[in-house]
């Protein structure tokens, strides 16, 4: 063998490995199987979904809920205003555009007052942004940093993501949605939205706060940040508080704990599985948990992205999975307005799954996401009206209709679910 050779069969041996570390082949395959189903009432629910989702128990007082992008940011830029000692940010999207600029001169603002503002946000999500923006943010004393630059000495690392979503204001409060900081959600119209995005964020008081802070300080402490808690408060749990999970699943985990959190909730329900979801290429446990849950009377109804959408070739990809779905006379609804860009899911009368994962492999295995979940008896009517609006203004896909899909759209959708680790 020539040294010619042996260099060109190195070189495709190195190809077929990235094509299938891309396609996940080497991520460990574990099949979840239970001898019988956990309910939601049974006393053994809440703690062995601690345990199998290592999550974290706390208190938290739910304040407000938004869905809408104009109540979203005024919330936010309202939350920034009222800052008097620390503003923690964490995102995965900025854009350039009128909301990148609000928000920046409202961390000036504080800034140049006396708060201290640390900002952390993903490279990859951010890259459109100039470098002219960071500069006058950092020239006003805001601190910024980014999460995963890329490394020569680690190259791969760049394929994992922070995609959490929070606003920390004096230790005291929290934001915490699915919402980027980018005009795209008042509407693109390059993808043809007809309204706002639809989307959810909800506003925390009490304990969680802390918890979430130090969630936060995490990923500052391996940015190269420092932690500022000289004015972090004693947080005390209030009769209005209640008990709530936070789960901030780390993509160096060998296992995902956001497919275990969300698994676990499927597999206990009993009346009713309603998710939204924008990215729904679903993995081998949640589709089979879907499918069984369907099996057993349960009422399945699922909303996700239609036409308008900021990611085509996802679209396609997430359409390429319905079969199993449609086949099991599950509902699927494509929302039809504009993106659908909300990741909640509620289960049976109050257990509810909210924050910034998706249903898709990248979101449990290759991201940095941050969920909460809870019995929210009061908070509940709310989720269910999101979802009958939701369901409301969008079309459910009939298997007939689906099965003629124009070739073209199959072959986009099965050649993007070949990488669809990394979509």
């Amino acid at each position: 063998m020539t040294w010619t050779t042996f260099f060109l069969l190195f070189a495709a041996a190195i190809v077929v490995w990235m094509i299938l570390y891309l396609r996940g082949v080497f991520e460990p395959q574990i099949c979840y199987r239970f001898d019988r189903r956990i309910a939601l009432d049974s006393p053994n629910f809440l703690p062995m979904l601690v345990g199998f989702s290592k999550s974290i128990a706390t208190q938290a007082r739910l304040t407000q809920f938004w869905s809408q992008p104009d109540q979203i940011y005024a919330a936010r830029l309202e939350a920034i205003q009222k800052a008097q000692h620390l503003i923690q940010f964490e995102t995965f999207f900025m854009t350039p555009g009128y909301r990148a600029d609000q928000f920046a001169q409202a961390l000036i603002e504080r800034s140049r007052c006396g708060v201290k503002v640390q900002v952390l946000v993903d490279h990859v999500g951010t890259a459109q942004i100039p470098a002219s923006y960071w500069k006058q943010l950092r020239g006003a004393g805001v601190e910024v940093r980014f999460f995963h630059p890329p490394r020569l000495k680690v190259p791969l690392q760049y394929l994992s993501r922070t995609h959490r979503k929070l606003l920390i204001i004096d230790g005291t409060i929290a934001l915490i949605g699915g919402m980027g900081v980018s005009d795209d959600w008042d509407g693109n119209p390059k993808i043809g939205d007809r309204a706002p995005w639809l989307d959810g964020e909800i506003q925390l008081e009490s304990t969680i706060v802390s918890v979430l802070m130090s969630i936060f300080l995490r990923h500052w402490l391996y940015a190269g940040g420092q932690a500022m808690i000289e004015h972090l408060p004693v947080q005390q749990a209030s009769r209005a508080a209640k008990p709530m999970l936070v789960i901030a699943s780390d993509a160096d985990s060998k296992l995902s704990l956001i497919n275990a959190l969300i698994w676990f909730g499927l597999q206990a329900a009993q009346h009713r599985i309603w998710i939204a979801s924008p990215y729904f290429i679903l993995e081998r446990n949640t589709r089979n948990a879907i499918i069984a849950a369907k099996k057993r009377g349960v009422d399945v109804q699922i909303v996700t992205t239609g036409v308008h959408n900021d990611k085509p070739p996802v679209y396609y990809a997430v359409r390429e999975r319905y079969h199993a779905l449609l086949r099991a006379d599950i509902a699927v609804y494509e929302y039809q307005p504009s993106m659908m860009h909300a990741k909640l899911m509620l289960v049976d009368q109050d257990w509810i799954n909210f924050g910034s994962a998706n249903f898709d492999p990248r979101s449990f295995f290759h991201n940095d996401e941050l969920n909460l979940a809870w019995f929210a008896p009061d908070f509940a009517p709310t989720v269910e009206q999101f979802f009958t609006d939701a369901f409301s203004k969008s079309d459910r896909i009939e298997l007939s209709s689906w099965r003629k899909r124009p070739w073209w759209q199959k072959m986009i959708g099965q050649l993007a679910l070949l990488l669809r680790w990394q979509l």
